[in-house]
Parts: structure tokens; C-alpha cells; sequence
């Protein structure tokens, strides 16, 4: 049971439930329909393979660094079972994902393989962006692509995906920006310090809340509640921020990061009439 436990937690099953979710409320919300269970199904199986091959390569460098949160590094279950669960994981993934469909899954197993490359080596690269933003920019294709006819979503979704996944990597990296120069890494935020990184996070992230809040098809007081909730939020982290080994700036861009994937769920059958 504890071993099981320790690959639970090799799995990082926030994130892992996180773009789960999503995937199937969006899936839903397009009316995906029978489908959405399989799709479901391809992205936990990808998003389990990413977070455990995470663990797996990052071995070495997490037990230098003395990484308190890493099962691997406490030695609380071996390398090769991280491996070995990753692997599997990648293959399952692969007939899930073409079940879908031919074009959603191969656009799906396009972000995973790009998840995989941020884990061996573009995350401590300035392009450790670059793979975030193609996954979140596919997110609604690759829903959109297995309903009839194969619609691709309208372009404004599809660079709020990509401003999203920008963010949500800022933010991701924040709270770890000194124990990740301790191990050698130097992707984009670590680069730009971490003011200037919850900045840009922040800016990228307001960005996508404006284009989802306000782009076509939208209606009504709540996306400009939305709009207003996200800017004040994210004013007083940034001020907030300004305080030694304030957490403001990160929590305030989670916030914002939720905001946007509440609009982004709820446009869902806006996406196919464009």
C-alpha cells in the first residue's frame, strides 16, 4: 500500500486531476457525448505518463537537491517502477487517444510527446514555455476534431488555450524558481526572476480571461464580472508580491488560471459554431 501511495504521489496528481477535469468538462460542455469517457480515458493515461516520467528522469537531480516532495528522492519506491508505470502509461495512451479519432489523437499525443520533451530537456531551456502553450492551444481541437464533421475551434480559443498554458507554466514554476536553480535548470521564468515571471504570468493570463470573456458568441453580465474579478485579484497580488517571500503574486495567478478555465468550459459549445 505505501508503495502504491508513493506512485500516487510520483504521479503529481494535482495537475493530473487537473487537466483531466477539464478535458472532460469541455468535452461535455461541446457535446463530445459516448466519447468524452474515452477521452477522459487518453488524458489521465497522458497526463499520468508525463508526471511519473517527470519523477523518473529528474531521479538523480531531485535526490542532490535533497527534494523533500519527490517519493523517488525520500527513496520511498525505486526508479524503475516510476519508469516502468511511465512507459505504460504512454502505451495505453497511444489506442486511447486514436479512438477518439484519427486527427484529435494524433494532436493529442502530439502534446504528451511535447510534455515528455519538457521533462527530458526544454525546461531548462528558454522554450520550457513552448510545450505548455501547445497543450493547452490544442485542448479544445482536440475535442472539436472528434465530434462530426471534425471542426477545428475558432482561432481566439485557440490562442486563449495557448496564453493559458503560458500562464499556468509561469505559475507552475514559481514557488520552486530557487530549488530548480539549485538543480541546474534555466527554462523561460527562471531567466526572468520571479517578478517579472508572475508579471508576465499575469499579463498572459488576463489576456486569455479578456478573449474568452469577450470574444464572439459571448453574452451577458458574467463574463464581465469575470473580467473585472480577475483584474482586481490580480492587481492586488502583483502589489503583494512586493513584500519579501510573498506567495501573493503565485496565488493570485492560480486564481485568474481557474477564471479562465471556468469561461473556457463554459464557451464550450461555442467552439464548434465558431
Amino acid at each position: 500500500m505505501s508503495r502504491a501511495l508513493a506512485l500516487l504521489r510520483a504521479s503529481h496528481p494535482e495537475p493530473t486531476a487537473a487537466v483531466t477535469a477539464l478535458s472532460t468538462a469541455l468535452a461535455l460542455s461541446s457535446g463530445l457525448g459516448l466519447r468524452t469517457g474515452v477521452l477522459t480515458a487518453a488524458v489521465l493515461t497522458g497526463q499520468l505518463s508525463v508526471g511519473w516520467s517527470n519523477d523518473w528522469i529528474d531521479a538523480a537531480r531531485d535526490r542532490r537537491s535533497g527534494r523533500a516532495d519527490k517519493p523517488v528522492a525520500r527513496g520511498e519506491i525505486e526508479v524503475a517502477d516510476v519508469r516502468t508505470a511511465a512507459l505504460v502509461a504512454a502505451v495505453l495512451c497511444v489506442p486511447l487517444s486514436l479512438s477518439i479519432g484519427l486527427a484529435a489523437g494524433l494532436l493529442h499525443l502530439s502534446a504528451v510527446a511535447a510534455a515528455w520533451a519538457y521533462n527530458a530537456w526544454l525546461k531548462a531551456t528558454v522554450l520550457s514555455w513552448a510545450p505548455y502553450a501547445l497543450a493547452f492551444a490544442a485542448a479544445p481541437a482536440v475535442v472539436t476534431l472528434g465530434l462530426p464533421g471534425r471542426p477545428l475551434p475558432p482561432a481566439w480559443a485557440t490562442l486563449a488555450g495557448a496564453l493559458l498554458g503560458i500562464g499556468a507554466h509561469l505559475c507552475n514554476v514559481l514557488p520552486d524558481l530557487e530549488d530548480d536553480r539549485a538543480a541546474g535548470i534555466r527554462g523561460l521564468p527562471h531567466r526572468l526572476g520571479p517578478q517579472r515571471s508572475a508579471g508576465l504570468a499575469g499579463v498572459a493570463l488576463l489576456a486569455a480571461v479578456l478573449l474568452l470573456a469577450l470574444g464572439p458568441g459571448a453574452a451577458g453580465v458574467g463574463p464581465l464580472a469575470a473580467v473585472g474579478v480577475a483584474t482586481a485579484v490580480l492587481a492586488v497580488g502583483l502589489v503583494r508580491a512586493r513584500r519579501p517571500g510573498s506567495r501573493a503574486a503565485f496565488r493570485a495567478c492560480l486564481v485568474v488560471a481557474g477564471i479562465g478555465v471556468v469561461l473556457l468550459v463554459a464557451r464550450g459549445a461555442v467552439l464548434v459554431r465558431g
